[in-house]
């Protein structure tokens, strides 16, 4: 039980936009309060349960999976992904940090100048325009580069070493709060609840 209490369950406002992702624990005392329904998606079919309506298809449809069922001594609840929320229909404001882990995930891990992916220990952040000619540390001057685009790029511009960068840098779009936390298995489990639009939208300053 503790185990399946520690996945994790997508939260949407009440307008259906991804807004965050919480544990199950925390998602059960949400449903408990009845602040939050199950949302069930089968191919295009959505259904929104109560959190006694979800017991009583949880009972009548079985997980087949032991992480995806929390167990309590009369029965076996199925764990819910994802959850709607009934009150909040905000989105998220936090600023997106300039930190090293945020750069390999805009860069998606790969030189911005070979274009090659390497692990996270194989690259260096480099400043396209050098600190000394006046560069500074911003989302539009640091990208991902591998030690050899690195060494030859050396203290200069790109074009002075005679390379060129694949993309332009510039400051990611995402919601922190959701984006940077899901994995693989996540972002396909919950793909049609992270729509495009939603995670372009510029973030309020």
């Amino acid at each position: 039980m503790e185990a399946a209490l520690d996945q994790s369950v997508l939260v949407l406002n009440r307008l259906w936009q991804a807004v965050n992702v919480i544990g199950a624990r925390r998602a059960f005392a949400l449903l408990a309060r009845g602040h939050a329904a199950v949302i069930h998606h089968t191919d295009d079919d959505f259904r929104v349960f109560s959190l006694m309506d979800w017991m009583d298809f949880s009972h009548s449809n079985p997980s087949l999976e032991a992480l995806e069922t929390v167990h309590t001594p009369t029965r076996a609840i199925r764990l819910p992904r994802v959850i709607l929320l009934t009150w909040f229909d905000k989105l998220p404001c936090k600023e997106l940090k300039l930190t090293r882990h945020n750069v390999f995930e805009r860069d998606r891990c790969s030189c911005q100048y070979c274009g090659q992916v390497f692990v996270r220990e194989d690259l260096n952040l480099d400043h396209v325009i050098p600190r000394d000619r006046g560069g500074k540390t911003t989302w539009e001057n640091i990208v991902c580069s591998c030690i050899r685009c690195n060494t030859r790029k050396a203290n200069r511009l790109p074009h002075e070493a005679h390379m060129r960068l694949i993309r332009k840098p510039v400051r990611p779009k995402w919601r922190p709060v959701i984006s940077l936390v899901l994995n693989t298995r996540e972002r396909e489990r919950w793909k049609d609840f992270l729509d495009l639009a939603y995670w372009n939208v510029e973030l309020e300053e």
